[in-house]
């Protein structure tokens, strides 16, 4: 009987350190899970949240009229790239000019990212590059060219608007209909496929304090947008 009972109280030792082993299996898997999950879910703009709109000067666009669904998106991208109060005027690095009558074209040097050391001329609501700017501007811009020879394209706001949107609403431009995958609800594809460009927008090289919040901004914007705008 003594000799049962000691095999019996090893079995039951045996099972109890097979459970503890499991449990420890188990936790490391789950931890290892956990970790993949966030490290992904940090790579989304609306990791964790679906952020904030407060500290953005969330202002309306000059231009009138259009898809409620572009336009939302492009409050969004001006939320990111130029959160000022006058953002059509603004420079990269938070100088402002005046004179709009063309792209500003003043390179500023970058003091800090991927791209420290080398000039930005990034400027206006959309922090359009001098060389995006005519490249699109020719495409899009809605005054006929023949009249800007001398002067450029002008950089006035309704412009800037008119040409973004227009860029924006051009399935050929981008490989696909941003305007529908947005009515789907795939903010997230569309601002990946946007990084490239706005490289700010959560999936480009210079995520900054904004982009967890964008999710939060555009649905404010496309609210906005949807009710007439502001």
């Amino acid at each position: 009987m003594q000799e049962s009972s000691e095999t019996k109280s090893q079995e039951i030792q045996a099972a109890q350190e097979r459970g503890e082993a499991l449990k420890r299996v188990i936790l490391g898997v789950v931890a290892v899970v956990s970790l993949m999950m966030i490290s992904e879910l940090r790579r989304s703009p609306s990791f964790f949240s679906l952020g904030s709109t407060e500290g953005y000067n969330l202002q309306p666009l000059v231009m009138r009229g259009g898809d409620p669904y572009i336009r939302a998106l492009m409050r969004t991208i001006s939320a990111s790239e130029a959160n000022s109060s006058q953002p059509y005027s603004i420079l990269y690095g938070g100088q402002h000019v005046y004179d709009l009558n063309r792209h500003p074209d003043v390179c500023v040097t970058i003091v800090a990212g991927p791209n420290v050391g080398n000039c930005s001329t990034a400027a206006g609501r959309y922090q359009m590059l001098s060389s995006t700017w005519t490249e699109k501007a020719a495409l899009y811009h809605p005054q006929p060219a023949n009249f800007l020879l001398w002067h450029g394209y002008s950089f006035e706001p309704e412009f800037q608007d008119a040409v973004v949107y227009a860029w924006l609403a051009d399935p050929n431009a981008w490989g696909t209909d941003i305007s529908g995958l947005l009515r789907q609800g795939k903010l997230d594809e569309v601002l990946r496929l946007l990084s490239g460009t706005w490289t700010s927008l959560g999936y480009g090289i210079e995520t900054n304090s904004a982009s967890q919040d964008l999710p939060a901004i555009y649905q404010k914007m496309l609210e906005e947008e949807l009710a007439g705008g502001l």
